[in-house]
């Protein structure tokens, strides 16, 4: 019976699984037509699940290696042509994947090959569900009961006590933000946010025809004494915050600083958005900054970082009197959000399986992060144990991080300048990149930064 050698890649169990099996069919140890044990053989002999050896044969099948068929088994698929196995029946041509030398460094977001396989399953038990007939009709403003009490679920899991009556669903974080900044805002009024803060905050506010400020960082994030001197000189409508790993910076506020900026937004009577993408990742769990003003905090939140990029769903949570205006701006904007994604959503949180997923990219992100401090240690960069990306300070001899990004444009790897986080456009975060780690598998991740730390001892004329 084959046994591969689990030894020489790394990455999850089934992910090694899958490269093991693809050298040995490449390297003709494994020959075309050959079966392969069932789940349950590899399965004791590795040591590990059935659900571990169909993650990976699965994977396998994705690339072009095996094709399976009920009641026979898997087989290893023939290089340019069909095996006798595969003729059998009508199958779905699958393209081998093909590695790309680029690598995006750019977008924060959870490693794909972890949320493949549990998406993959989500969709299959969706599709077999006697709620399927359910889940294809117009949904209630706000969206079904049983996807806000989902929601609401998932809240409790990142500390904020959520009644499901108070949720409603929007789609993604993105979208969540513009229903808040539209229905609770006017064309005109001010909103403030942290002064590196990711673009998308700006896009929103500005679009929507409102103004945009930055309020200055600490090491804790937003400054309180820098925020009510913003709100004397000009009382504005909202304050945008993200108080856990912060976007570029990844600062987390203490319990102590959240019920300062609290305070602040009650004695300006200001609008805040918690905006809570995050809270996952922090090293020690902090109480959300909604729960410490609720009456006029409204809590955003999403699956896209934590469980699956593309499900595009997200969950906001706000005082009784916001429902109406909300509710409107979503179904103004988009209707409603599609009820399958919703259901594909509340399945995996249910089932405990959402959570698992979070846990399991939170591990990764630590894995990586150890390997970043092993690669990029002697540059000057913030990060969390967990976060899923580095905010690192150029050398001296680089005066601007998009002159270091078209660099290593040149090089294949695509990531963000400074510049593009600096909501006062004053030239605060110039000298910075902003890495993201998620990308990729470990052993090219490797690659990447170690490729990464050479172009950051470039002086920067090369760029030109």
């Amino acid at each position: 019976m084959w046994s591969p050698d689990l030894q020489t890649s790394d990455g999850p169990i089934y992910v090694r699984l899958a490269a093991a099996l693809e050298r040995d069919i490449r390297s003709g140890l494994l020959g075309t037509g050959s079966r392969l044990p069932t789940l349950k053989e590899l399965a004791a002999t590795l040591g590990v699940t059935p659900g571990t050896v169909n993650r990976a044969y699965e994977l396998a099948r994705r690339r072009g290696l095996v094709e399976g068929e009920v009641g026979r088994g898997t087989f290893v698929r023939g290089h340019g042509e069909k095996t006798a196995i595969a003729s059998l029946a009508p199958q779905v041509a699958v393209q081998p994947e093909i590695p790309s030398e680029w690598v995006d460094l750019s977008i924060v977001k959870p490693n794909m090959a972890i949320q493949e396989p549990y998406v993959r399953s989500a969709m299959l038990e969706l599709a077999q569900s006697p709620t399927l007939m359910d889940m294809l009709d117009y949904t209630p403003d706000g969206g079904h009961p049983l996807h806000r009490q989902a929601g609401a679920v998932w809240m409790h899991h990142t500390g904020l006590s959520a009644k499901a009556e108070q949720v409603l669903l929007t789609a993604g974080a993105q979208h969540g933000l513009l229903v808040a900044v539209s229905a609770l805002t006017k064309p005109g009024d001010l909103v403030l946010c942290e002064s590196l803060c990711y673009p998308g905050v700006a896009s929103v506010v500005l679009s929507l025809g409102r103004r945009l400020r930055g309020v200055r960082l600490d090491e804790q994030g937003m400054d309180p004494t820098c925020l009510r001197d913003a709100c004397r000189q000009e009382r504005p409508a909202m304050v945008i915050c993200i108080a856990t790993c912060q976007n570029p910076t990844t600062s987390v506020m203490s319990a102590a600083r959240r019920s300062e900026i609290a305070e602040i937004a009650r004695e300006f009577d200001v609008i805040l958005v918690d905006d809570d993408l995050y809270g996952f990742l922090a090293p020690t769990p902090v109480p959300p900054l909604a729960s410490f003003a609720p009456e006029r905090t409204l809590y955003l939140t999403s699956l896209s970082k934590s469980v699956a990029s593309t499900v595009r769903l997200g969950y906001l949570h706000c005082p009784p009197e916001w429902l109406a205006r909300l509710a409107a701006s979503v179904r103004t904007s988009i209707w409603m959000v599609s009820p399958l994604a919703a259901q594909l959503a509340t399945n995996l949180i249910n089932s405990g399986k959402a959570y698992e997923m979070a846990q399991a990219q939170r591990a990764e992100a630590q894995a990586r992060q150890i390997m970043a401090r092993e690669l990029l240690g002697q540059y000057e960069y913030r990060s969390l144990p967990t976060a899923f990306h580095i905010w690192l300070k150029l050398p001296s001899q680089w005066t601007s991080g998009d002159q270091f990004a078209t660099l290593a444009r040149g090089h294949q790897l695509l990531l963000s300048g400074g510049d593009a986080f600096s909501v006062n456009r004053d030239g605060d975060g110039r000298q910075y990149v902003r890495i993201a780690l998620m990308a990729a598998g470990r052993e090219q991740m490797r690659f990447v930064l170690t490729k990464l730390s050479g172009l950051l001892e470039t002086p920067d004329s090369a760029w030109l």
